[in-house]
């Protein structure tokens, strides 16, 4: 059954909060707009594929968008993919995404409520599990679904656009996708669909089948998507996650791993801490101020959206206990190099090998006291002054000219 929240939250502060922070792109943003101020509950739908166990920070900040409307007295609609997550999201891939099985799904889906109530009052969600309709299309009303979209509009699409040219395969499976996220939004009835900035074509592609179905067309909002530990998209797959349900000293630590220059973004996606407030960490680092230290004030208010503020605390004096370290030695030997050299050319010396400095790297024995955090990335470029401890005894100090 459906349900709508009465009290609806038409603040013009609120709603422009709404539609900018952490915002990728509006479509339409005049009409959405117009929906918000009008007093009108909505019904805002957002889909989760279970391709993980775990829901990571990066997909929470559409989750905190989505808290955002339902603390503005909209109903949130959430989509679980438990039908799609069988055909495989194409988005944003540059080769074909291999399926999931029906006993990976149920094992995702386990925790997902509990992780989503992290963010969101559960108590006031509708949730629907895709399979209850999709299982359903016949071969006679999934020919009627592809009559809304042709060949050349999938073509247009920047990823199977890019792997056709290189001559890589693209499957009629990866067609359907976009097709049955948008027959979600037709069999929710949503007023407005919201997703990372990697969705825009599976939203749109909403709009387009509710406007078959004859239905009222969806409004869109993509959030911007965010960087993980190693600095390439965050990403379940590729192991750089940091969990909403990591425990919180491993939060605080991998959160204190982040490289310098996700420390504002970071604090704009991913924490309530006001935007002013932002601007003026963004003028301190600017100014020379230690990264580290804004870096544990970051990790504090991450830890503390999910485990509490006893919790962040406690994550806190832990770290400080593990890591803190003696003054870096003042007479070590200086090396100056430009931005973006490999680490490892710079630091092969010190180590004693490529080879020593890959070994050490592993065994998380290259330490940067800047930061107070280890360096794991084997393929770590140099973007910032460094004074790092290699192995037990060994120092450089490393300027970016």
């Amino acid at each position: 059954m459906f349900w709508r929240q009465q009290k609806v939250n038409t603040n013009p502060a609120a709603i422009e909060k709404l539609l900018s922070r952490g915002v990728e792109e509006v479509f339409v943003r005049e009409n959405l707009e117009k929906k918000l101020r009008s007093g009108k509950a909505l019904r805002v739908k957002l889909g989760f594929d279970p391709t993980g166990p775990k829901i990571h920070i990066g997909r929470a900040i559409i989750l905190r968008k989505l808290s955002e409307f339902q603390k503005l007295g909209h109903t949130p609609v959430f989509v679980v993919g438990d039908f799609t997550a069988r055909i495989g999201d194409p988005s944003d891939k540059l080769e074909k995404r291999p399926t999931l099985s029906k006993k990976d799904i149920e094992n995702n889906l386990q925790t997902y409520k509990k992780q989503i109530a992290k963010v969101l009052d559960i108590n006031k969600v509708e949730f629907h599990y895709n399979s209850y309709w999709l299982s359903k299309l016949t071969l006679e009303k999934m020919s009627e679904l592809t009559e809304s979209f042709s060949v050349q509009q999938m073509l247009a699409r920047r990823n199977f656009k890019d792997r056709m040219e290189r001559g890589d395969e693209v499957s009629l499976r990866e067609f359907l996708y976009p097709l049955m996220q948008g027959y979600d939004s037709v069999a929710v009835r949503a007023d407005i669909e919201i997703g990372g900035f990697d969705q825009l074509f599976n939203l749109k592609a909403g709009r387009v089948i509710q406007k078959h179905y004859q239905q009222p067309q969806q409004d869109v909002l993509t959030t911007a998507m965010l960087e993980g530990t190693d600095g390439r998209k965050m990403s379940t797959s590729w192991g750089n996650i940091i969990s909403v349900v990591d425990e919180p000293g491993d939060m605080f630590g991998k959160v204190m791993s982040l490289r310098d220059g996700l420390i504002v973004k970071y604090f704009l996606l991913c924490t309530d801490t006001p935007e002013t407030e932002i601007e003026t960490i963004k003028r301190l680092l600017d100014g020379g101020a230690s990264p580290r230290d804004i870096k544990m004030r970051l990790a504090r208010a991450i830890v503390t959206l999910y485990h509490g503020i006893e919790a962040a605390k406690n994550a806190e004096e832990q770290f400080v206990r593990t890591f803190s370290k003696a003054e870096f030695p003042t007479d070590a030997p200086l090396q100056e190099v430009r931005r973006g050299t490999p680490l490892i050319d710079v630091v092969a010396d010190t180590a004693g090998s490529k080879s020593e400095f890959g070994r050490l790297i592993s065994e998380g024995a290259i330490f940067d006291y800047k930061t107070q955090t280890k360096i794991s990335d084997r393929k770590a470029v140099v973007d910032r002054d460094l004074d790092l401890r290699v192995g037990k005894r060994r120092f450089v100090r490393i300027k970016v000219r």
